[in-house]
């Protein structure tokens, strides 16, 4: 799929950081449905994976397609419960797309593929890496139409995806947790969204302005 081809993601090709190719399994309609990208650290707490499903759950109550990085700890659990959900979900590689597999656990379980798109901005069999998966970041962020970060460090990936939605004045959403981490505390001090229950993300979410308004900011 070539950047100014029919069926390329709106949201996506808006963003500065498109790619100008983009190789996709599965149903590609679901990419013009409207997302909401979650990411979290791979060694996220019992505490921010209890709740990251939470917020998948939501995220699919909302009608909203969850868009993540299938990376292990948050991304995995959020995608795995909006198939538990009855939602769908894309999963953004930060690998080449011939190297996708669906992982053993409950995710296989649930495993659909009317319900899941796979999408890679490499070459298909380009192996894993950590600067991929940095790229790939913004990926996650112009397929959504708001970005919750679960859980960020001070350094690292996740809380690179949050500054880089805050800059292109993306909402962001961020979970303060009993005992908020880090790189939370550093998005919310650069003026993302604080959320702190179900509640209050699905009001959130409903008020997210019409796709392809100027005004992205929730705030």
């Amino acid at each position: 799929m070539l950047l100014g081809e029919d069926g390329y993601p709106d949201t996506l090709a808006a963003s500065r950081s498109a790619p100008p190719v983009l190789f996709v399994k599965g149903p590609v309609e679901l990419l013009q449905d409207p997302g909401i990208g979650t990411c979290g650290s791979r060694h996220a707490s019992e505490e921010s994976l209890r709740v990251a499903r939470v917020c998948s759950e939501a995220v699919v109550a909302s009608k909203f397609n969850l868009v993540s990085g299938y990376a292990r700890g948050v991304d995995m659990i959020t995608h795995t419960g909006a198939l538990a959900s009855g939602g769908t979900t894309v999963v953004v590689l930060a690998e080449g797309i011939e190297r996708f597999r669906v992982r053993r656990g409950e995710f296989a379980d649930l495993w659909d593929p009317a319900r899941v798109v796979v999408v890679s901005q490499f070459s298909p069999n380009q192996s894993w890496n950590v600067g991929a998966a940095m790229t790939r970041n913004a990926v996650i962020s112009g397929l959504s139409r708001a970005l919750l970060v679960v859980e960020a460090g001070e350094t690292g990936g996740t809380l690179a995806a949050g500054l880089h939605a805050l800059d292109r004045q993306q909402p962001v959403m961020v979970l303060q947790l009993s005992d908020t981490p880090a790189g939370n505390q550093i998005l919310l001090g650069k003026g993302a969204v604080p959320v702190r229950s179900r509640k209050e993300l699905e009001a959130r979410l409903a008020d997210l302005p019409a796709a392809g308004s100027a005004q992205l900011s929730l705030i």
